[in-house]
């Protein structure tokens, strides 16, 4: 377990990195746009598809990172009355469906890309799938990094919990 935390604790690093390069290029992409917008009176015809395909992986990378440090959200009024194995035992229920959503974020994010992969993205000139390949890259983690917290548990590891005040899983 100690070495599947290590390798996903690795990639969590790498897509988090990757998502704060796309911001950054996002945000350099969107001020070149003003710039020959409004002082060079042009435009940058692919700066909008492009910041909104780069927008697409920035934000799928960062929730799925953010669902396995633990601060992805939660409704959790209940477990505040509940005996920690109960407790224990909704934590998982809920890595469980969110890792069903994951498994969704693959299927039909898949098959938007295979539809769309005809189409051709006019200003930047690549397939139409493009666009929906974030949402499919994002559901592989979002799975991974969900199944990592059931799989720790399970060994009774802890897992990372955003805003927990006990010391069930932190």
């Amino acid at each position: 377990m100690q070495k599947v935390a290590l390798a996903t604790g690795l990639l969590a690093r790498i897509a988090l990195w990757i998502a704060g390069i796309g911001l950054v290029l996002m945000t350099v992409i969107i001020a070149a746009q003003v710039v020959f917008r409004y002082l060079l009176n042009s435009s940058l015809i692919w700066s909008e598809p492009a910041s909104v395909m780069i927008m697409g992986w920035f934000i799928f990378l960062g929730a799925a990172v953010g669902i396995r440090e633990g601060y992805h959200l939660s409704f959790d009024v209940l477990l505040y009355v509940l005996p920690d194995k109960a407790k224990l035992f909704l934590f998982s229920v809920s890595d469980l469906v969110v890792a069903a959503f994951g498994g969704g974020m693959i299927w039909f994010g898949w098959e938007l890309a295979a539809k769309t992969a005809g189409n051709k993205l006019p200003s930047l000139g690549i397939s139409g799938a493009f666009d929906f390949i974030p949402i499919v890259g994002g559901g592989v983690l979002v799975l991974l990094f969900s199944l990592e917290r059931v799989a720790r548990r399970a060994a009774g590891l802890q897992t990372a919990r955003f805003g927990d005040a006990s010391d069930v899983e932190n």
